[in-house]
């Protein structure tokens, strides 16, 4: 087993040259953009965004959501690559939950201007996330997932009650109905790089995340010098909280501040 404290201490003392990277880049206001690309993560679709999007289009804005397949991080990295290089000049590139390790690999690309993590993983280059993240206690969905023939999903009852607390009834079930089922090898994999240390960074906490721990989120936010807000929500603060989720965005692409 992993000391917590030792495992901590070792990424504070690895970060440190990160933090000293990264200093800089949240000082300058990111680059003005005029396009968004958001990455959903697992037990999810590109719907997820529905509460995030409008707000976008009506600030001007020009915002597409990645259809990610969730069978491999190298597959689901070329889905987002592919949407990047239809983009017409500088991007926010966005992720929720493990969309995070997407961004995270792609988001070195020369039209991504700022990251916006949104309750996301966050992981450094060649990073093991699964051992970072299980020096936090563990999150109570992780014991509602479902595996069948390779693949997986959440469980009804951890969907409605962990996965997408807070969630009007009706809506959550929609979501339970078009989650994406991954490969049991998704997670796996480890990122090459990481963009966070040479973009502009914004996260967003859930504070009442329970499927990634908030206390793994407010690590991962300070370690990559990000601008943070908390926000009072479950894993699916882009739904309940679509509002403030959107002014973050906005803040990245240099729209608002």
């Amino acid at each position: 087993m992993i000391d917590r404290r030792t495992f901590n201490l070792g990424l504070a003392a690895g970060g440190a040259a990160v933090a000293a990277a990264g200093s800089a880049q949240t000082a300058e206001p990111p680059p003005k953009a005029r396009n968004v690309v958001l990455v959903h993560g697992a037990y999810a679709d590109g719907s997820c965004w529905s509460e995030v999007i409008p707000h976008l289009q009506r600030a001007g804005l020009t915002a597409t959501a990645v259809q990610n397949p969730l069978r491999s991080l190298a597959e689901d990295c070329d889905f987002t690559r592919r949407i990047l290089a239809l983009q017409d000049g500088p991007t926010v590139l966005v992720a929720h939950s493990y969309g995070g390790e997407v961004i995270t690999e792609t988001g070195g690309d020369p039209k991504v201007s700022a990251l916006v993590y949104c309750s996301a993983r966050a992981p450094d280059a060649n990073e093991d996330y699964t051992a970072l993240a299980k020096t936090y206690p563990a999150a109570p969905a992780s014991a509602g997932i479902v595996h069948v023939d390779g693949y997986a999903w959440l469980g009804e009852e951890a969907f409605l009650g962990d996965f997408a607390g807070g969630v009007d009834p009706v809506k959550a079930r929609v979501l339970f109905a078009v989650q994406g089922r991954i490969s049991d090898t998704l997670f796996a994999a480890k990122v090459t790089q990481a963009a966070w240390r040479s973009k502009p960074c914004f996260y967003q906490v859930s504070a009442d995340d329970r499927t990634i721990n908030p206390d793994l989120q407010r690590f991962m936010a300070k370690r990559m010098k990000a601008k943070t807000i908390e926000l009072p929500s479950s894993h699916l603060g882009i739904v309940t909280h679509g509002r403030e989720v959107a002014d973050l965005i906005l803040e990245a692409a240099g729209v608002r501040t």
